[in-house]
C-alpha cells in the first residue's frame, strides 16, 4: 500500500524538522501539573492551526487549564479518527537536571526537557502529521479524506482532578466522538534478548487507590501490650508485600504473551507457552523461573495479576501514645474483568487470620480497558511498522498504567496506544518517561512522525 504515497523525501524531511521545532517550542512551555498552566499550550496549538486554515475550539475548564481541539473534515463516508495527546508533564526536580528542564535544548541528537517522552514528544508528532495532511489537502483540489481527523491536546492528564479530557467528553462529546482514537504508549521499540518488538497498546489495567486501615487498643507507650494498631497494621502491609495474588490472564495480556513466545523462541518462548497454559497455582512461581530478564519477568506479572503498592503509612499524634487507628495508602492495579471490590476480596484472602483487625475503605477508581485488535486501524499499524523495520515485531499490549483512554472510552471509542519511535539497543521508554534530563532523538522523532503519517494517511483514505 505504500507505492501509493503522494509525500515527497522533502516532505517528509520537512515533517520531521517540524516535528523538533513544535516540541522544543512545547517544552518551553512550563505545564508542570501541579499547577498545570496548560492554557499556554493550547494557546499555542491555536495559533498553529489558525496559520494552516483550521478553526480550533479552546476550552478552559477552570482558569489556565486549556484544552484545545481541532478538525480536518472529511467526506463522511467513515467515522472520525482521533489524535490525542495531553499537554501537562510532571514535575521536575531541577538540582538533578544537567539542562533547563524547560529550554527544549538540542545536544548530541537529542531533544531535551521535561515532556520529551510523556508526551510533548507525541503531541508534536500528531500536530506535524495533521498539519501535513491539511497542507496535502490545500496542495491538491479535490482531494478528500474519507473520515474527519481529529486534533485534541488537552490538559490534567498527570494528576486528573477533572480539568481535561473527562469533563470535556461530559459537557461536549460531540468535539471528541470518534470511531478510533490513537495516542500515547505504544508502538516504541523494545527490546528483548536480542529481539525488537514493537507493543501497541490495546489495553490498559485499572486503578483503584485506596486506605488500609487498623483498629487497636490505646494506651500509654510506656505500658506496650499486643493490640497495637501500628503493629497491626505494619503485619498486614508486610505480608500483603509478600504475597502472591492470583493469576488472570486477559486477551491482550495472553496475545502479548503468546507474540512474546514466538518471537523468543527456543527455552523463554516455551517457559511462556507453559505460563499461558498453567494453572494459577503454577504460574506465578514458574515464571520467576523461566523469564531471565527480570524487567520482562516484572512486566508479564503486572499484566496478569491484580497488584497491591503501599505508598504512604499514617498513625499517631504523641509519641508517647498508643494510637487507636493507623492506616496505609494503597496503590492497586487491576486487570480487565476486575474492579474495586474484587481487589479487596483478594486483599483480604491474602491476609488470612492477619486481616482480622483490618478494614479497606476505597478513595478512588478506575475500570481497566480492553479493546478488540481486530480491525482494520489495528491491520494497518501493524503492517506499516513492519513497513518500517522489517525485523521488527509488532505484538498487542496491556499498560501497567493508565491514560486518557479511560474516558475517550466511555464514548465507545476504540483507543490504541501508538506513539512510534525507534530506541536504539540500550535505551529503554520506562526509565527516560519521568525521569532526569528526559530526552528522545532527533532520529527517533523522525522516524515516528512518518510511521504515524503512513499509518493516518492510509486509514484515513489520503494516500
Amino acid at each position: 500500500m505504500w507505492d501509493n504515497l503522494v509525500m515527497t523525501d522533502m516532505n517528509r524531511d520537512g515533517m520531521a524538522a517540524e516535528t523538533v521545532h513544535l516540541l522544543q517550542d512545547l517544552i518551553r512551555i512550563d505545564t508542570s501539573n501541579p499547577p498545570g498552566n496548560e492554557s499556554a499550550a493550547a494557546d499555542y496549538i491555536a495559533s498553529i492551526l489558525h496559520q494552516n486554515s483550521i478553526e480550533p475550539v479552546v476550552i478552559e475548564m477552570a482558569p489556565h487549564r486549556g484544552n484545545v481541539v481541532g478538525r480536518i473534515k472529511g467526506n463522511g463516508s467513515e467515522a472520525p479518527l482521533l489524535l490525542y495527546s495531553h499537554t501537562d508533564v510532571v514535575p521536575v526536580e531541577r538540582e538533578h537536571w544537567s539542562v533547563d528542564p524547560f529550554g527544549g535544548m538540542l545536544r548530541d541528537g537529542y531533544v531535551y526537557g521535561r515532556g520529551a517522552l510523556d508526551m510533548k514528544g507525541i503531541g508534536a508528532m500528531q500536530l506535524a502529521v495533521f498539519l501535513a495532511i491539511r497542507q496535502q489537502l490545500n496542495e491538491q483540489p479535490g482531494r478528500t479524506l474519507q473520515r474527519d481527523i481529529i486534533l485534541a491536546a488537552t490538559a490534567d492528564e498527570e494528576t486528573d482532578t477533572d480539568q481535561g479530557i473527562g469533563p470535556l467528553i461530559v459537557r461536549h462529546p460531540d468535539l471528541l466522538r470518534a470511531q478510533y482514537g490513537l495516542s500515547e504508549f505504544g508502538g516504541y521499540t523494545m527490546y528483548a534478548s536480542g529481539k525488537c518488538f514493537y507493543p501497541i497498546q490495546a489495553a490498559e489495567k485499572g486503578t483503584v487507590w485506596m486506605h488500609m486501615s487498623a483498629t487497636g487498643r490505646p494506651g500509654h507507650a510506656s505500658v506496650p501490650h499486643d493490640d497495637n494498631a501500628v503493629v497491626h497494621l505494619t503485619r498486614a502491609v508486610d505480608k500483603l508485600s509478600r504475597a502472591r495474588l492470583p493469576m488472570h490472564v486477559s486477551p491482550i495480556a495472553r496475545a502479548y504473551m503468546s507474540g512474546l513466545a514466538d518471537g523468543l523462541g527456543g527455552a523463554q518462548g516455551a517457559g511462556i507457552r507453559a505460563l499461558l497454559s498453567s494453572t494459577d497455582e503454577k504460574g506465578s512461581p514458574l515464571m520467576e523461573r523461566v523469564i531471565r530478564d527480570p524487567g520482562l519477568a516484572g512486566e508479564l506479572r503486572a499484566i496478569t495479576h491484580n497488584t497491591v503498592t503501599p505508598t504512604g503509612l499514617y498513625a499517631g499524634q504523641k509519641t508517647n501514645v498508643i494510637p487507636s487507628s493507623a492506616s496505609a495508602v494503597l496503590d492497586c492495579r487491576t486487570v480487565p474483568g476486575f474492579g474495586g471490590a474484587e481487589m479487596i476480596h483478594e486483599l483480604k484472602r491474602a491476609l488470612g487470620s492477619a486481616g482480622s483487625m483490618i478494614s479497606f475503605e476505597i478513595d478512588s477508581e478506575s475500570p481497566p480497558i480492553e479493546f478488540t485488535t481486530n480491525t482494520p486501524l489495528y491491520r494497518i499499524i501493524s503492517q506499516t511498522l513492519k513497513h518500517h523495520d522489517p525485523y521488527g515485531i509488532p505484538i498487542p499490549a496491556m499498560l501497567t498504567g493508565a491514560t486518557d483512554a479511560k474516558h475517550m472510552a466511555k464514548l465507545g471509542t476504540i483507543c490504541y496506544g501508538f506513539s512510534p519511535m525507534k530506541f536504539k539497543p540500550g535505551e529503554h521508554f520506562s526509565d527516560m518517561v519521568h525521569g532526569h534530563n528526559e530526552r528522545v532523538s532527533i532520529e527517533s522523532l523522525a522516524w515516528g512522525v512518518q510511521a504515524l503519517y503512513d499509518v493516518v494517511s492510509h486509514f484515513c483514505g489520503l494516500a
